[in-house]
């Protein structure tokens, strides 16, 4: 391929080049993005605001927030569960309504409907002192003037706008107003009442927060100066320095951060907090999620992919 060939239009060949060039000017298609180290936070930097935790806490899951911005999503998510409860209720009180709309126009058609039978029925009396001649005539007249009855109630209840709708008013129509379909209002469902964290999913409380004690690498240096160097904090128990590339778990008890190599090989024979002496069970020590280092085997996605309208060819 010559210098120039990816701008080459003279080509009898699509190319994936032009493919990907025209897929990003058309709008159209999913875009997909490798990400780099810029893009992810750093292991001591909070899931919210992806700033240097000030006061960090984790979650059960392993998940760092600084105390304050998770504190403000939680309330923030209970204004909003609390907006939705409301509009469901108000929801459920327009149902309630309509139906005893609907119950009290369907009673009310019965009801017009059996007057109108009960006006409609005609009885003559019956004259013993005829001949029975006359008699069958009368008879005769009598059934001709029930069929007649009975037609004219079919032909009011046809008429009667409360006796049901009819096939022609069933069938949507675009240019008589009556019967043009009108949109359904969107039904809500009943909201959730559990706030989830933002990153796993899980519910989340406030009492499951728990406090996080980094180890500051020099204890001589103000938060300033401890946040412009590029290695910050060392594992509470060998000392060694943290950083997004070492595993790390955090102790309940204590709040400390210890590497996953010094939980494995120390902690773990005796299941003790080395800062506080108290006992440990297996979910007091909850492993820290990493941070990102640019690599694919971090464990953490590096693909960003936005959706977008697909234009079938």
């Amino acid at each position: 391929m010559t210098r120039h060939g990816k701008n080459c239009t003279a080509g009898a060949v699509y190319t994936y080049h032009e493919k990907r060039k025209d897929t990003a000017a058309s709008g159209y298609g999913t875009q997909s993005v490798r990400l780099g180290k810029d893009a992810i936070k750093d292991f001591d930097c909070c899931c919210l605001s992806l700033q240097t935790c000030r006061d960090p806490v984790v979650t059960p899951d392993g998940y760092l927030y600084e105390k304050q911005a998770i504190l403000e999503y939680i309330l923030h998510q209970k204004k909003e569960i609390a907006k939705k409860m409301k509009a469901y209720e108000k929801q459920k009180q327009t149902q309630k309504s309509d139906s005893r709309l609907e119950s009290r126009s369907e009673e009310r058609g019965i009801a017009e409907r059996f007057k109108t039978r009960e006006n409609s029925i005609v009885s003559k009396p019956i004259n013993p002192f005829t001949s029975a001649i006359s008699s069958g005539l009368a008879k005769e007249s009598d059934s001709h003037s029930a069929v007649g009855a009975s037609a004219g109630t079919s032909k009011a209840d046809s008429s009667d706008p409360a006796a049901g709708p009819s096939s022609a008013q069933t069938l949507p129509s675009f240019w008589i107003p009556s019967l043009t379909p009108e949109a359904k209002p969107t039904v809500l469902k009943k909201p959730s009442k559990t706030v989830v964290c933002p990153m796993s999913g899980r519910p989340l409380k406030m009492n499951e927060l728990i406090p996080v004690c980094f180890t500051p690498l020099d204890p001589s240096l103000d938060r300033v100066a401890l946040l412009a160097r590029q290695e910050r904090y060392l594992c509470a128990v060998t000392k060694d320095v943290l950083g997004n590339s070492v595993p790390c778990a955090v102790l309940r008890p204590s709040g400390a951060v210890v590497t996953q190599e010094c939980v494995e090989k120390l902690i773990r024979k005796d299941m003790t907090d080395p800062l506080t002496g108290d006992k440990l069970k297996e979910t007091d020590i909850i492993p820290l999620q990493r941070g990102g280092t640019g690599f694919a085997g971090s464990g953490v996605t590096l693909k960003a992919k936005e959706a977008r309208p697909v234009m079938m060819v």
